[in-house]
């Protein structure tokens, strides 16, 4: 076997290894809104008290997740992906013991912070990383596709686990898939350069002061907020909106699962678009089509027709933005300071997330009903429409520093 042979083996287990790390760390807790429904009535609980705690969760992932891309830009992303399966899992097991309100609103923080540190985007950014910048845009699709699977997967494993050992017992099972993460990281180790160092520590406060002082990453930073409240709200809501609408709750499970499914072709079809087609016009219309995708859900009779239809056409546009945005950001502003930069984007996304979940249940408990919530998302969709047109593709201070 020569190196080349080699090194391609092992660069092929380590994406393997980092798809199945994103199919696991965002499976359970994207498809974990079908808990909402059988704890709060269970525990007497108001719908805020789920939807604080999973609102907290998004913020905590947003807050997390650039402070983990500094640690991975110096350190490597093994040791950041190995920190956070461990405190998801303990924040997970700890979901399934807490049945006082405050506690389990807390154990969002917890939750939050090991989410935030082996979540999917920590993973494409690694997997983006060790790749040719041809390849790049399709295997961060990739990785985000896995991410997607792991949803479809969750969502109907999870309720089918409620309906067999009741929803404690059922988190503890979720709470023992992050483990598995750990082993998986000895392949993405293997591949992964050792990072710069002390120079590169130095200079990264410096770095994120040029990147927002470039206007496209600025836009990408704002455009990130309407999807992060889009699928937050979505991902936590709509379960529990398709039984209040008189369906059964396998058709709320199965909504997430579609929604995974065909965010596997969506992912797949954004990373190949971006290697072909301009990403800041792409972007401008997946946010178009969510805002028009959303209108006719909610104008239309509710159907488990309409809600397999809905799902099939958000799951395409799901994720799809996050391959565009990351390779975006890796265009106009280089690899070196890929991980920070892009978590701190993803903490717009997680900061939209956030007020999508807490204001949904928010609403619901003073309103009786979602309608504010969904006219928000149209909304928003038709601003992020307009924030991404502006956006160049040539590479800026940062990229231009780097190639020099």
């Amino acid at each position: 076997m020569t190196a080349t042979t080699k090194i391609s083996c092992e660069l092929k287990l380590a994406i393997f290894a980092g798809c199945m790390i994103s199919f696991i760390s965002f499976g359970f807790s994207a498809s974990f809104s079908v808990f909402l429904r059988p704890m709060s009535i269970e525990l007497g609980w108001g719908r805020e008290v789920f939807s604080l705690s999973l609102a907290i969760q998004a913020l905590m992932w947003g807050i997390t997740q650039p402070l983990a891309g500094m640690y991975a830009d110096k350190h490597g992303s093994s040791r950041v992906l190995a920190f956070g399966a461990v405190v998801a899992a303990l924040g997970f097991a700890l979901r399934g013991v807490f049945d006082d309100p405050t506690l389990f609103i807390l154990t969002g923080f917890i939750v939050g912070v090991g989410t935030g540190a082996c979540s999917f985007p920590v993973v494409i950014v690694a997997l983006g990383k060790i790749v040719q910048p041809a390849q790049r845009s399709f295997i961060m699709g990739l990785g985000t596709a896995a991410a997607s699977a792991g949803m479809f997967a969750g969502a109907p494993i999870a309720t089918t686990l409620i309906g067999l050992m009741g929803w404690g017992m059922s988190i503890f099972f979720l709470a023992f898939s992050f483990v598995l993460i750990l082993p998986l990281l000895i392949f993405v180790a293997r591949v992964s350069e050792t990072p710069a160092g002390a120079g590169m520590a130095n200079n990264t406060w410096g770095a994120v002061k040029v990147a927002f002082s470039d206007r496209s990453y600025t836009l990408l930073l704002l455009g990130f907020f309407v999807c992060g409240f889009h699928v937050q709200f979505i991902q936590t809501h709509l379960p529990a909106y398709i039984i209040d609408e008189g369906l059964t709750p396998i058709i709320g499970a199965w909504s997430l699962a579609l929604i995974g499914l065909f965010n596997i072709a969506g992912s797949f079809l954004s990373g190949w678009s971006g290697q072909v087609y301009p990403k800041p016009k792409l972007l401008s219309g997946i946010y178009l089509t969510r805002a028009i995708v959303i209108t006719l859900f909610i104008v239309a009779p509710l159907t488990g027709t309409s809600v397999l239809f809905f799902s099939a056409a958000m799951g395409i546009l799901w994720l799809s933005t996050v391959p565009l945005t990351t390779g975006l950001i890796a265009q106009t502003q280089g690899l070196r300071y890929l991980s920070t930069l892009a978590g701190l984007v993803f903490f717009s996304h997680q900061v939209g997330g956030f007020l999508g979940a807490w204001l949904g249940g928010k609403l619901y408990d003073t309103t009786g009903d979602y309608e504010a919530m969904w006219v928000a998302a149209i909304v928003l969709g038709l601003s992020a429409t307009v924030l991404h047109l502006p956006i160049r593709e040539t590479p800026g201070a940062l990229a231009k520093a780097e190639a020099s």
